[in-house]
Parts: structure tokens; C-alpha cells; sequence
């Protein structure tokens, strides 16, 4: 037996890998419930920013991850036929606000489940009830099932970390509204040695976007995000790519014909528009999608989902373990995380609805003549104050 904290996580994503390294740095005992059968990160790549960077180095991953990626930059963002609409001034420091590594999903989730080994981590497990508990009374009580059979388990904190379509935020918060977005995502990796790399920089088209980061140096990534009906199937979707990207840049048509189509993949954008009412039930905390999915506007889906896990440990597991109440902590962390997430949330929609979700013809000549308008060091300075998030400091830091 053993007198340690005990935490429950409810998924084994970035965001329920980051709690749990999070909690085991703050000496709990973690038990992390994937329900996939087997441990792994479906996905292609993503822009690990400032933040997000924060964050993995408070988890102790940061160098593992900077070595798996590529460094890269926020550049600025063109039209579709690839003329600037801003410009953003580079630099060479990588803890400049518009600093970014571009990474694999699969080798970030790697890094993360290399560094929660100690945690056990159960797959296969279905999670099929949930008793909150209450956070100076019972504990709370997580309900499973695996190969094995039933399990039922008492545990002092549940980490709600099961993703957009979470369960345990569908038990607790019953009224939420998960909402499709009305858009839709190719996302591929794509072979490529060459050095060039000018940096991240979205391409804006007729109600469409497309970017690309470079993710290794052999590897690039690139998402096309564009209107189309829910859960509509598309019968030769490499075709479809080709064709709606069709007038745009030379790099941009260049990329999509280099994509293999068994490694394209898409995916419907769905998003929590009106967020939770706290993201905090009894002893559970929910983070990462399953609390405020977001449009991927601003990219800040997996990095402010690393922000909540290590919030988790430092605002959650490091106080309690300190002889901090959990009521307590729990308040701190919903404090903390849920009007920047909320910011966030709606600077993404905004970001959107001035960017990709423009219609073309005179809408998007108007949009475009007003953004190249726009002086370039106050436009990156606005959302400077995003990136440049900083981890908490633990009662044991």
C-alpha cells in the first residue's frame, strides 16, 4: 500500500500524456485509461509554438522534442497565389514569440509516453461510467472495461483528457454543445530533403487555407482546411485536393501532387463555441479538447493542451501534495486555464472569420487590402501576449 495521491487519467493523448508526466513529477501515482488498443498518436504533424515549447520543457521533453522536429518560425501569412498579406520580421532567437518547431504528432507523443513510464498505462480500456466524487469528501470512482473484463476503481483526481468527443465531459456536462464547425481538414506528410524553409506561413484563399511546416529534415507537413458538408464522403479525396488547390501557388499545387494519397488524411473540424461553465466537476478536471476544443485557426489546440498538463501538476498535484486542500487547487487550475483558453478559443473563431472562412470576390479583395494595411510589428505584437505563456511555479519549484 501507499500513502501517494492516486490520479486516474482518461486518455492517452498529448493532453492526458502531459498531465500524467505532470503528476509524476509532483509525486502522485498515475493510471492513464486509452481506449485505443494499442499506445499512439493518430495524425500527421503540427507547429509546436513558444508556449507549447514552455510547456514540454517544464515536462522535461523539450530537447528530446527539439531534436525529434524542425525549428521554423511564424512568417506571416500570403493569398493563395502566394503574394504577401503581411510580413512578419524574423529572427534568429527561439524565444521570440513567433519562434516554432515543427514536429511529427506521432514523435511528440512518443517524447511525452517515453517520459510518463512510470505511469500505468492501461489500453484497451472503454471507460463506462464516472462518480465525480466530491473534492473534501468521497473520492471519485472511474469505471472501465479492457479484455480482461470490468474494473472499477477509487482514485483522487480524474483526468478528463479523452478528447472532442469526450465521455467523461458527455457525463458531467450533459448540455454542452459539440458543434461542427461547417469545415473540414486534409492533413499529409509529405518526403522532402530540400533546405529551403521561409517558415510557416498560411496561404488564404476563397473560404479556404492552406499551410505547410516542415516538420524533419526529409519531412514536410501540410493541412488544406476548407468548407464542406459533415461527415460527407469523398470518393477520390488526392483528386479533390488537386482540384481545390487547383489555381493556387506553384509551392502549394507542388505539394499536394508530391502527397501520397494512402498518406492523406481528413478530418471534420468540430468545436466547443460556448465553452464549459467550469472546467472542474468534484475531483475532475477536464483539459485539452474534451474541455475547449477550438477551431485550428491560431494552432493552438495540442500547445494549450500541453499548457493544461502541466497545469494539472503544478496548480493541481504540487499544492495538494504540499497539504494544499483539492478544493482549493482545483478552483486555482480553472482560475488559470479557463478564461485563457476561453481568449484563445474566440481569437481562433475571429482568426477564421478574417481569414480562411472569407468567401471569395469582393469580400476576400477587401479583406486583403485591409490586412496588407496593417503595419507588421504591431500585428505579430498582438498575439505575442498568447505565446509567450510561461508554466506556473509549483509549491516544490
Amino acid at each position: 500500500m501507499t500513502d501517494r495521491r492516486t490520479a486516474t487519467v482518461v486518455g492517452g493523448g498529448i493532453a492526458g500524456l502531459a498531465a500524467a508526466v505532470s503528476l509524476l513529477q509532483a509525486g502522485w501515482q498515475v493510471r492513464v485509461l486509452e481506449r485505443a488498443a494499442a499506445s499512439g498518436e493518430v495524425g500527421a504533424g503540427l507547429a509546436v509554438t513558444r508556449n507549447g515549447m514552455a510547456a514540454l520543457d517544464a515536462l522535461g521533453v523539450g530537447a528530446v522534442v527539439r531534436t525529434a522536429g524542425h525549428r521554423t518560425r511564424a512568417a506571416g501569412t500570403r493569398d493563395q497565389g502566394g503574394r504577401w498579406l503581411l510580413q512578419v520580421p524574423g529572427t534568429d532567437d527561439p524565444g521570440a514569440p513567433t519562434a516554432a518547431w515543427g514536429v511529427h504528432r506521432q514523435r511528440l507523443h512518443g517524447a511525452l509516453l517515453g517520459a510518463a513510464s512510470a505511469a500505468d498505462l492501461v489500453s484497451g480500456a472503454r471507460v463506462t461510467a464516472l462518480e465525480p466524487g466530491a473534492p473534501d469528501g468521497v473520492p471519485a470512482v472511474v469505471t472501465w472495461t479492457d479484455d480482461a473484463g470490468e474494473h472499477t476503481a477509487a482514485t483522487d483526481l480524474v483526468v478528463a483528457a479523452d478528447g472532442i468527443r469526450s465521455v467523461v465531459r458527455g457525463a458531467l456536462f450533459p448540455e454542452v454543445d459539440l458543434r461542427y464547425s461547417g469545415w473540414t481538414s486534409w492533413r499529409a506528410v509529405v518526403d522532402d530533403d530540400s533546405t529551403t524553409d521561409e517558415g510557416f506561413t498560411p496561404f488564404w484563399g476563397p473560404a479556404a487555407e492552406f499551410g505547410a511546416v516542415r516538420i524533419s529534415d526529409t519531412e514536410l507537413y501540410w493541412y488544406g482546411y476548407f468548407r464542406h458538408p459533415e461527415r460527407r464522403p469523398i470518393a477520390d479525396e488526392a483528386a479533390a485536393a488537386t482540384a481545390l488547390f487547383a489555381g493556387w501557388a506553384p509551392a502549394v499545387r507542388a505539394l499536394v501532387a508530391a502527397t501520397d494519397p494512402v498518406r492523406l488524411l481528413r478530418h471534420d473540424v468540430h468545436h466547443l463555441p460556448h465553452g464549459l461553465p467550469g472546467y472542474t466537476c468534484g475531483r475532475t478536471v477536464l483539459i485539452g479538447d474534451a474541455a475547449h476544443a477550438m477551431l485550428p485557426t491560431m494552432g493552438q489546440g495540442a500547445n494549450t493542451s500541453l499548457e493544461d498538463g502541466v497545469c494539472v501538476g503544478r496548480l493541481i498535484g504540487a499544492p495538494v501534495t504540499a497539504g494544499a486542500p483539492l478544493a482549493a487547487a482545483l478552483s486555482a487550475f480553472d482560475r488559470a486555464r479557463r478564461p485563457r483558453c476561453r481568449q484563445i478559443a474566440r481569437r481562433s473563431a475571429l482568426t477564421a472569420r478574417f481569414g480562411a472562412h472569407v468567401p471569395g470576390g469582393l469580400p476576400q479583395v477587401l479583406r486583403n487590402a485591409a490586412l496588407r494595411a496593417v503595419p507588421a510589428g504591431p500585428a505579430a505584437a498582438a498575439g505575442a501576449a498568447v505565446l509567450r505563456w510561461e508554466p506556473p511555479v509549483s509549491p516544490a519549484g
